[in-house]
């Protein structure tokens, strides 16, 4: 009992008073674990070279497939808007015939007792001309399809920026991604070092005798699950540097280290985001347009119901020689040519068509409401999203508040943790406590950075001004 009682006084009492203090690792200033900035290279992860956000946009605008491939859809577009295409411009044609016959005529003339017979005879046309057609009226419908070109032109290039600004809103999300999972990784590699300080602690302890070995089992079981933790997490990083590469349209293994913090701007107006939405949006601006492209092409519908009125005109040359010509019962071969030039109008005036003009302009109308329902869908769902990114923007700035307070009082408790562990008035199992508790502090505070920052680039992007702030102020 006596020795139970010493026993109980030995572990009670501050180790500088002991008789026999074990020799233990003596406190750095730098035991108290420091937050690392956003951008500084985890340990564990290799030298590779910096990539800033600016850059990240500007490689993905020029590398993009799907800005390329959108590109490509403007010229087309761009090409398509002439006034011959339109049909305001003439036609002209050239046509050339070269004929040759073999044919065996027989003649028969009741002048004459006998016929005439030609076997073999031989025959030849040429035939060149160069026509023209110019359509002077038509409803005006070449000059509302013109219209619905320059329509379809500017359609296109308002889709070709929103393809633009939706790339760089995935470039900027991918980036941010790189830097969370940078910041986990150093996140976990502080618990490492606090875990192989409990190591070392520990098997100090047992080294002199007053700790038992389970105390450094259990700690190395921990520090392995750290570890584990920290494999999954390079795992993780590597995915998301994938995906960034592949959106960047360069090789998926291509390695860099981000430059940037994620920064989240607390300066946003919901009113002013709501009417840049309205004003500026691609996407809304595209249903916009495409609700005069359906004006036009009812209207054009409408056009083809007027007579149609063109000018035409040519200049021909007719030969034909003909060897198989009777001049009564004597053979002869027949030679003519025509040439010269010739003009004319053409009108045509639809009658009746089996009312299919109506059901065109029927269906029309019909197109025409539906670009409408889908201009009003268009821009709902728009508001939909934007009050959804305002709610979460707002309250991951409230949770950002919370957790960067919080992560200071969770680093603060790990090095008192630490330290009482250290003089052994803390169990293994509470300093292991205290450090998932930081560990799952800087976790969440990089998820809430994290989805803050997701929110304002969603606001920014539905807004029409990611590209802007993107490739200005990263």
């Amino acid at each position: 009992m006596r020795r139970f009682f010493l026993f109980a006084f030995l572990l009670t009492s501050p180790l500088p008073l002991l008789a026999q203090q074990p020799v233990l690792p003596e406190r750095q200033p730098s035991t108290q674990p420091q937050s690392k900035p956003q951008t500084e290279k985890p340990e564990t992860v290799a030298p590779a070279p910096s990539l800033t956000l600016a850059e990240a946009i500007r490689v993905g605008v020029e590398n993009n497939y799907n800005i390329r491939l959108s590109r490509q859809d403007v010229r087309i577009a761009e090409n398509n808007v002439t006034r011959g295409n339109a049909g305001q411009l003439p036609t002209v044609n050239g046509n050339f015939t070269r004929n040759f016959n073999r044919n065996n005529v027989r003649q028969e003339s009741s002048s004459r007792p006998e016929p005439s017979i030609a076997n073999g005879a031989q025959s030849n046309l040429l035939n060149a001309n160069v026509a023209a057609t110019w359509t002077i009226f038509d409803g005006f419908g070449m000059f509302i399809a013109y219209d619905r070109l320059q329509a379809l032109e500017q359609s296109q290039r308002q889709l070709n920026r929103a393809t633009v600004e939706e790339t760089v809103a995935d470039i900027t999300d991918a980036y941010f991604v790189v830097v969370r999972e940078s910041g986990k990784i150093n996140s976990i590699e502080e618990a490492l070092k606090i875990g192989q300080a409990r190591i070392d602690l520990t098997q100090a302890r047992v080294d002199v005798g007053v700790s038992a070995k389970v105390e450094v089992l259990t700690a190395r079981v921990d520090y392995n699950a750290d570890r584990s933790a920290l494999i999954q997490q390079q795992e993780a990083l590597k995915t998301a540097k994938i995906t960034l590469n592949n959106l960047l349209g360069r090789n998926p293994n291509l390695d860099f280290q981000p430059q940037d913090s994620i920064v989240v701007a607390q300066d946003l107006n919901r009113d002013v985001v709501l009417q840049a939405i309205r004003q500026n949006n691609p996407r809304l601006q595209q249903a916009r347009t495409n609700t005069e492209v359906a004006t036009y092409d009812r209207r054009l519908v409408r056009a083809s119901r007027f007579p149609q009125i063109g000018l035409t005109s040519g200049y021909g040359l007719n030969r034909n020689i003909n060897g198989a010509a009777f001049f009564g019962t004597q053979l002869v071969t027949n030679t003519s040519r025509t040439f010269g030039l010739n003009y004319g109008v053409v009108a045509s005036v639809p009658i009746f068509d089996g009312f299919n003009r109506t059901r065109l302009e029927q269906n029309a109308r019909i197109a025409e409401e539906q670009s409408k329902l889908q201009l009003d869908q268009t821009q709902l769902q728009l508001d939909a999203e934007a009050e959804q990114a305002w709610a979460q923007y707002q309250n991951r700035l409230q949770l950002l508040e919370l957790e960067e307070a919080n992560i200071l009082l969770a680093r603060e408790n790990v090095a008192i943790a630490l330290e009482r562990y250290r003089l052994g008035l803390l169990t293994p199992l509470a300093l292991r406590e205290a450090q998932r508790t930081q560990l799952d502090a800087e976790v969440r505070l990089l998820d809430i950075r994290y989805q803050a920052k997701q929110a304002e680039i969603i606001l920014r992007r539905l807004s029409s001004g990611l590209v802007q702030e993107g490739t200005t102020q990263p």
